[in-house]
């Protein structure tokens, strides 16, 4: 609720970023939502107040409304100024973060601190976290039973003009391959205990393999969905005493074709990411190393326009408690969630449900404050029913006994 000590329901810092534009477009269209009672005070936060007024009238100009620029606040700010981030987090009941820190590294430094203050920090909330962490459980809620193995997997689609995606995506993925090393340690360092497996151990996939319910070959993809959900079933496990769920992830990649280029830009990436000079060199030439999947452009209208995605989960599970480890599954379940392109229309919508997810149902999130998975915070709330109103849908394919 807005104060006179803080002005603004939703903080938008970033805003003047790529994908920053399009989360501020999100939120002016919740704005006007004809479902809200009242009016949504709401500011953007960025370096540049020439930027940040810029985006806005974008924003104005996109969707036709003139006043926008006058309706929303300013705030300038700079990760520089440890002062003014202070000065801009005072003024907002949330903040969506468009700039983003390496998300375990928040968790095991701030997790005690945000509980102690009634804090809650809440990483990965955009694509492709949301739909893997919240279809895993909803895949949960909808089997007609205990679900112990899920394998998901990501198709993107495109049109005609194919598919592009921003350079700033591309430089957080070197910079995420190249800590890997201060990953190892910080989890090394936590000490944290094996979760148990129920039922049968899933099994990997191969680096290359094919799935004959999608007709497509996949890789195993290498986004943070598998780290994000196995925090999710841990804090399920160790705090709502939940069975936790193995889950493996992959992307679609089509024909043999597609499987090769593939490979090639990968073994570039996995080359050059390892040392200093070859990560300056995949940061300059992003469009030349990941074979023109990413540019410092970004995509286009047209393109955004064309895409979409869906992600399909294919789970096992049994009717009756598991009795032991070698006990084979008797149900399965296939659920999707589908929506629009991915990065720069799923990501705001997604940020910005969760953000008025956080606004409205206080009571179903997590009792003490804290840094928290979007499946651990959001998991009783009605977060999948916002996101499911603006076009990311969930839903069950088929569900039967073996």
């Amino acid at each position: 609720m807005a104060t006179q000590q803080r002005p603004f329901h939703l903080v938008v810092f970033g805003a003047s970023g790529f994908t920053g534009q399009f989360v501020t477009e999100e939120v002016a269209r919740e704005q006007v939502d004809p479902a809200r009672n009242s009016r949504l005070p709401w500011a953007v936060a960025g370096r540049s107040r020439e930027k940040l007024l810029r985006v806005l009238e974008r924003a104005a100009l996109k969707l036709g409304r003139p006043t926008l620029s006058s309706e929303v606040g300013i705030i300038v700010c700079d990760i520089n100024n440890p002062a003014s981030l202070d000065e801009m987090a005072k003024q907002a009941t949330v903040v969506l973060n468009c700039v983003g820190p390496f998300l375990e590294l928040m968790a095991w430094k701030y997790h005690e601190k945000a509980a102690a203050k009634g804090v809650y920090i809440i990483g990965s909330c955009g694509f492709d976290s949301i739909p893997a962490d919240l279809g895993v459980i909803y895949t949960k809620n909808k089997m007609n039973g205990t679900l112990t193995t899920l394998e998901s997997f990501l198709t993107i689609q495109s049109g005609p003009e194919g598919l592009c995606i921003h350079d700033g995506t591309w430089k957080s993925a070197i910079y995420g391959f190249g800590d890997q090393n201060n990953l190892k340690k910080l989890r090394k360092e936590t000490n944290l205990k094996p979760l148990p497996i129920l039922g049968p151990k899933l099994k990997r996939r191969w680096p290359i393999s094919y799935c004959r319910e999608l007709n497509s070959y996949s890789i195993p993809f290498l986004g943070a969905d598998v780290s994000v959900v196995k925090r999710t079933q841990r804090y399920l496990h160790e705090n709502l005493e939940q069975s936790p769920v193995q889950y493996a992830a992959y992307v679609t990649v089509g024909g043999i074709t597609s499987v090769i280029k593939l490979m090639f830009a990968g073994l570039f990436f996995l080359f050059f990411v390892k040392c200093g000079i070859g990560r300056q060199l995949l940061i300059k030439f992003p469009w030349l190393f990941s074979f023109g999947y990413f540019s410092k452009q970004g995509p286009t209208q047209k393109q955004i326009d064309a895409s979409s995605f869906t992600m399909t989960f294919f789970g096992q599970g049994f009717s009756e408690p598991v009795a032991s480890n070698k006990s084979k599954p008797n149900l399965k379940i296939c659920t999707q969630v589908k929506g629009p392109e991915a990065g720069y229309v799923a990501t705001p919508i997604a940020m910005v449900q969760a953000a008025m997810t956080l606004l409205n149902d206080v009571a179903d999130l997590p009792k003490a404050g804290g840094v928290f998975t979007p499946g651990a915070a959001f998991g009783r709330t009605k977060l999948i029913d916002r996101l499911n109103q603006r076009g990311i849908e969930f839903s069950v394919i088929n569900s039967s006994e073996v």
